[in-house]
Protein backbone atom coordinates (compact mmCIF):
# COMPACT_ATOMS: atom_id res chain seq x y z
CA UNK A 1 0.00 0.00 0.00
CA UNK A 2 1.31 3.40 -0.56
CA UNK A 3 1.29 5.99 1.72
CA UNK A 4 0.26 9.23 0.11
CA UNK A 5 0.70 13.17 1.09
CA UNK A 6 -3.28 13.04 2.18
CA UNK A 7 -2.35 9.61 4.64
CA UNK A 8 1.05 11.33 6.28
CA UNK A 9 -1.12 14.57 6.82
CA UNK A 10 -3.93 12.67 8.58
CA UNK A 11 -1.55 10.41 10.36
CA UNK A 12 0.45 13.97 11.70
CA UNK A 13 -2.49 15.53 12.41
CA UNK A 14 -3.99 12.87 14.27
CA UNK A 15 -0.64 12.37 15.97
CA UNK A 16 -0.85 16.07 17.29
CA UNK A 17 -4.55 15.69 17.95
CA UNK A 18 -3.23 12.87 20.72
CA UNK A 19 -0.60 15.58 21.91
CA UNK A 20 -2.54 18.29 22.29
CA UNK A 21 -4.87 15.56 24.36
CA UNK A 22 -2.07 14.24 26.26
CA UNK A 23 -1.21 18.33 27.67
CA UNK A 24 -5.17 19.00 28.43
CA UNK A 25 -5.28 15.97 30.95
CA UNK A 26 -1.75 16.90 32.05
CA UNK A 27 -3.50 20.12 32.92
CA UNK A 28 -6.56 19.26 34.00
CA UNK A 29 -4.98 17.20 36.70
CA UNK A 30 -2.59 19.86 37.63
CA UNK A 31 -5.84 21.75 38.57
CA UNK A 32 -6.88 18.67 40.17
CA UNK A 33 -4.27 18.36 42.15
CA UNK A 34 -3.97 21.94 43.20
CA UNK A 35 -7.30 22.38 44.54
CA UNK A 36 -6.81 19.21 46.52
CA UNK A 37 -3.64 20.75 47.99
CA UNK A 38 -5.51 24.19 48.61
CA UNK A 39 -8.59 22.31 50.10
CA UNK A 40 -5.77 20.09 52.32
CA UNK A 41 -4.41 23.73 53.41
CA UNK A 42 -7.51 25.69 54.42
CA UNK A 43 -8.17 22.11 56.26
CA UNK A 44 -5.04 22.19 57.99
CA UNK A 45 -5.42 26.15 59.23
CA UNK A 46 -8.73 25.57 60.38
CA UNK A 47 -7.99 22.84 62.50
CA UNK A 48 -4.75 24.83 63.99
CA UNK A 49 -6.82 27.77 64.82
CA UNK A 50 -8.87 25.23 66.27
CA UNK A 51 -6.65 24.02 68.45
CA UNK A 52 -5.66 27.54 69.25
CA UNK A 53 -8.64 28.78 70.19
CA UNK A 54 -9.10 25.43 72.26
CA UNK A 55 -5.80 26.07 74.12
CA UNK A 56 -6.69 29.46 74.86
CA UNK A 57 -9.88 28.68 75.88
CA UNK A 58 -8.15 25.72 78.62
CA UNK A 59 -5.63 27.83 79.80
CA UNK A 60 -7.57 30.98 80.76
CA UNK A 61 -10.03 28.32 82.47
CA UNK A 62 -7.14 27.32 84.38
CA UNK A 63 -6.46 31.33 85.15
CA UNK A 64 -9.65 31.75 87.11
CA UNK A 65 -9.78 28.41 88.60
CA UNK A 66 -6.00 28.93 89.77
CA UNK A 67 -7.64 33.06 90.70
CA UNK A 68 -10.41 30.96 92.58
CA UNK A 69 -8.68 28.67 94.69
CA UNK A 70 -6.23 31.38 95.56
CA UNK A 71 -8.68 33.87 96.62
CA UNK A 72 -10.46 30.56 98.41
CA UNK A 73 -6.92 30.06 100.26
CA UNK A 74 -6.48 33.52 101.55
CA UNK A 75 -10.33 33.73 102.93
CA UNK A 76 -9.22 30.59 105.02
CA UNK A 77 -5.79 32.02 106.02
CA UNK A 78 -7.42 35.07 107.10
CA UNK A 79 -10.43 33.34 109.09
CA UNK A 80 -7.74 30.70 110.90
CA UNK A 81 -5.64 34.24 111.49
CA UNK A 82 -8.75 35.92 113.53
CA UNK A 83 -9.29 32.27 115.03
CA UNK A 84 -6.12 32.14 116.24
CA UNK A 85 -6.31 36.00 117.50
CA UNK A 86 -9.26 35.22 119.77
CA UNK A 87 -7.54 32.13 120.82
CA UNK A 88 -5.06 33.83 122.03
CA UNK A 89 -7.07 36.42 123.53
CA UNK A 90 -9.30 34.50 124.88
CA UNK A 91 -5.74 32.30 127.00
CA UNK A 92 -4.80 35.80 127.61
CA UNK A 93 -7.77 36.97 129.49
CA UNK A 94 -7.78 33.48 131.33
CA UNK A 95 -4.30 33.42 132.25
CA UNK A 96 -4.23 36.35 134.34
Amino acid sequence: MKITHTMAFAAALLALAGCHKKGADNAASQVEANADNQADNVTAAANNDAANIMNQAENKASAVKSEGKNEAEAIKNAGDNKADAIKNASDNKTSK
